[in-house]
């Protein structure tokens, strides 16, 4: 069942859907569930509300393989540059791009409003494991999940990063990385397409920023895994070959 309401996101200044998936089996029991958050909710579930019309069709699958989780996915804005970026453009994204025009990077703000507030309503709504808190997104989303994890390791304990755009602010997030103490509970899966743009010049370059990021992240948690998406582009088609994989991490099927 997926259930969708409007919040008030201070941040953002304007109100958001966020979609809400409960198990089939919800209603009719009193257990509580994990939850998994996820960005870019509008492309998460179902192709009539995606961008470009082409979603994770997460809702099938879940439905399908009777997943015992809540998922709650979050819709981003017009301006989602600004609202998923974590500090200024840095000198990667800069020479990758050839642009630095972010005016304002909001993505800190807004996991902080996910923690303090969001996550708080979703307790308060919802049969859930208050302790057992996973994230997910995609490209910049991948971005903000790996500094949740980072910045948060008591609250999220798993996160998930496909094709992450890390090179946005590499420089940064490294030195956040290098000063952060991720817990013994804290699983992090990455993966990364060797064609995520078309250019072989980027495409080298993206997946040199997953893999720096990765091997980080490797010296500071337990559990870390990463994987080349051979042929992967930087499209929903591409991505939702990789739903069973980013799933089974959840669930501790792999």
């Amino acid at each position: 069942m997926l259930v969708k309401s409007k919040y008030w996101i201070p941040v953002f200044q304007e109100e958001r859907i966020i979609r809400v998936y409960l198990p089939h089996e919800y209603a009719h029991t009193d257990r509580s569930y994990p939850v998994l958050y996820m960005h870019d909710g509008q492309n998460v579930f179902e192709d009539q509300d995606a961008v470009g019309g082409s979603s994770l069709r997460l809702l099938n699958y879940l439905e399908q393989k009777k997943f015992q989780l809540i998922v709650v996915a979050f819709d981003s804005g017009a301006k989602r540059m600004e609202e998923y970026g974590l500090w200024k453009h840095g000198q990667l994204s800069e020479e990758l791009t050839g642009k630095s025009d972010i005016v304002e990077a909001k993505g800190r703000e807004y996991l902080e409003y996910i923690v303090k507030d969001l996550k708080p309503a979703i307790d308060a709504t919802y049969r859930t494991l208050i302790n057992t808190n996973f994230m997910a997104g995609i490209s910049l989303g991948g971005l903000l999940t790996t500094y949740a994890l980072c910045r948060y390791p008591t609250v999220f304990s798993k996160g998930a990063g496909i094709s992450s755009a890390f090179f946005r602010n590499q420089e940064e997030l490294e030195k956040f990385i290098l000063e952060s103490e991720l817990t013994d509970r804290s699983c992090i899966y990455l993966d990364c397409g060797d064609k995520e743009s078309g250019d072989e010049r980027i495409d080298k370059a993206f997946l040199n920023s997953n893999d720096r990021i990765y091997q980080m992240l490797e010296e500071k948690a337990s559990c870390v895994q990463f994987q080349l998406i051979k042929d992967g582009e930087h499209n929903y088609e591409s991505f939702r070959t990789r739903t069973a994989d980013l799933m089974s991490f959840f669930m501790n099927e792999r």
